[in-house]
């Protein structure tokens, strides 16, 4: 159902997100997510509120569903919510929870927060709509985006994602990892190196650059699975 945005702009982030209070704990997480979450719907993705429901739309899974804030404000910008469910989110009644449930939330593709499974969800997605042939107008396959968390690649279940998305060539499969040092273990080589290993195309970036993103999103595939991992301190 397509909604009316009382705020459209970037600008007006801050203030979508100054609506709704009581998850000070996620203030951080949530926060780091801003500038990609914008930049994945403002200029990358193609999908709308009114194509929402469109087989050849693009998906974008929130895995890093704890701290939903940015999220939610990106989603009432873009129409997708109405302004006003912002301020009374978490509430008994209230359709936005401290985890995105994709049943309630419009615009979500699925419900998040125990950490390890967008990108199982993400690769599986790529695959179902290639063997379905989905293809748009202008025959390009729809885009799968997953955003993951640094910590979150700590959980088995995306190692053997990321293994198999790069053996079987799932080109139409992003992953975008925001890198803000919380992994306990950290990653020998960088984030980064996890995923080339396994055969993905790699493009790192600051995090809070929007061209930067714009361009590591949207440059030339080249028939594997491309990670863009963006570089984002926490509290800044």
């Amino acid at each position: 159902m397509t909604t009316t945005a009382t705020f459209s702009r970037y600008a007006d982030l801050p203030a979508l997100i100054g609506l709704m209070e009581g998850d000070e704990k996620h203030n951080g997480a949530s926060v780091s997510t801003l500038d990609v979450l914008w930049v994945l719907y403002d200029r990358v993705l193609e999908v709308t509120p009114d194509t929402a429901e469109d087989p050849a739309r693009d998906r974008f899974l929130l895995s890093k569903g704890h701290g939903p804030a940015a999220f939610y404000a990106v989603l009432a910008a873009k129409g997708f919510l109405d302004v006003p469910t912002l301020r009374g989110w978490t509430a008994f009644d209230s359709p936005l929870g401290h985890h995105p449930d994709r049943v309630l939330v419009p615009g979500a593709e699925i419900g998040s927060g125990s950490l390890g499974h967008g990108l199982p969800l993400g690769l599986g997605t790529a695959l179902g709509l290639r063997a379905r042939g989905v293809r748009r107008a202008d025959r390009t396959e729809p885009r799968v985006v997953v955003l993951v968390g640094d910590g979150e690649l700590d959980e088995g279940s995306n190692h053997e994602a990321i293994a198999a998305a790069g053996r079987l060539g799932a080109d139409n499969l992003t992953v975008v990892v925001i890198d803000n040092a919380s992994a306990q273990h950290g990653w020998p080589g960088g984030v980064g190196r996890r995923f080339e290993v396994e055969g993905w195309a790699v493009r790192e970036v600051n995090g809070r650059d929007h061209d930067a993103l714009d361009e590591a999103f949207t440059r030339t595939r080249d028939g594997r699975p491309l990670a863009v991992v963006a570089r984002v301190r926490n509290g800044s």
